[in-house]
């Protein structure tokens, strides 16, 4: 009787593991740390800015590599793009309106830290469920071709004879492009609030790229990965890149580190994804663990060579505590240089 006990009792017992195993995101009898199916409809990736820029590339990036590996667990993954204020539109966005739906993801990054301080934002990255951070990428600083800057010096040099006699232009106000600005003329000994008020914030690269070309500003500063098929294409000329040393950064040619160039500055981007609050923890380790595969996978490994971004991977408490101290970091800096 023991023995026929048990056996009807194991497969019932079985069943109701894998039920379990298999409940799907969002259910709200789901018991605190069991597993979860991920995702179980489309997943959403917000884009916080216009299209051509890091964060619009990293998305779609993300969105081609999950679908490639296979990771979507037979769903789709798409991408939106929410555009203004260095992000924190659609941070605002992510918060307010998509409290606790996993399916929803925003890449984030350096320029929304610095976006928060200088849009005042009611909102900011710790009311957020931080999943990881993915990418680090040198800025590269660049002129038009027929520009008469050969050399990193000699475009300094003016800037430091009058600070108003260069139009610098990139990414949102407050970001990482015109952090760079910033921390350059101070580098440099020139005045770097006035130097930094010199510069025109643009929505994405794609419209950086259309102000250069234009004249409407004559340097440009974003991601080397933003400005590389121009710098091949022999239409603007590469100054100098952010990182520690000198490369060819994507870029296609060599070009001098700021450091090398005298400058004693290295600044790199970096990207991150983050999901709304309140999301369970079993969500949450659902989303890191589809992120670690996306991670590990081959399609994500050839993104990285062939944008030549730096694998920049940490997750869960390591991702949080990161946000924290970039946050401070960078408000730090934003004072200094008069945009705090």
């Amino acid at each position: 009787m023991l023995r026929r006990t048990l056996v009807v009792a194991l497969p019932a017992l079985l069943l109701a593991t894998t039920a379990c195993a298999e409940q799907s995101v969002g259910d709200p009898n789901a018991p605190a740390g069991s597993a979860v199916a991920y995702p179980s409809k489309t997943l959403q990736i917000m884009a916080p800015a216009g299209a051509g820029g890091g964060w619009d590339t990293t998305a779609r990036t993300m969105q081609q590599a999950l679908q490639g590996a296979g990771l979507l667990n037979g769903q789709s993954a798409e991408v939106r793009n929410v555009t203004g204020a260095a992000g924190t539109i659609g941070l605002a966005e992510l918060v307010t309106s998509h409290k606790g739906d996993a399916h929803q993801l925003m890449v984030t990054g350096l320029v929304m830290v610095g976006g928060v301080v200088t849009n005042k934002s009611p909102v900011d990255l710790s009311q957020t469920t931080p999943i990881a951070t993915l990418t680090a990428e040198s800025e590269v600083i660049v002129v038009k071709s027929d520009s008469k800057y050969q050399t990193l010096k000699q475009l300094v040099d003016d800037v430091k004879a009058n600070p108003t006699s260069v139009k610098w232009g990139g990414g949102s106000a407050g970001g990482t492009d015109q952090i760079l600005v910033g921390l350059l003329a101070k580098a440099a000994g020139a005045d770097a609030k006035t130097v930094a008020k010199q510069y025109i914030a643009y929505s994405g690269g794609g419209e950086t790229k259309a102000g250069l070309l234009s004249g409407d500003i004559s340097v440009a500063v974003s991601g080397t990965s933003e400005f590389a098929d121009l710098v091949k294409a022999g239409t603007v000329r590469a100054l100098a890149v952010s990182s520690a040393a000198a490369g060819d950064a994507g870029l296609g040619t060599p070009t001098p580190s700021i450091k090398e160039s005298g400058y004693d500055l290295e600044l790199m981007n970096w990207r991150g994804l983050v999901a709304p609050p309140g999301i369970s923890d079993a969500e949450k380790t659902a989303v890191i663990a589809m992120i670690d595969k996306l991670h590990s996978s081959a399609q994500w490994k050839q993104a990285l060579t062939d944008k030549k971004w730096t694998d920049f991977y940490r997750t869960g408490d390591q991702a949080t505590s990161y946000f924290a101290d970039e946050n401070t970091r960078i408000k730090a800096v934003l004072t200094e240089i008069g945009l705090g």
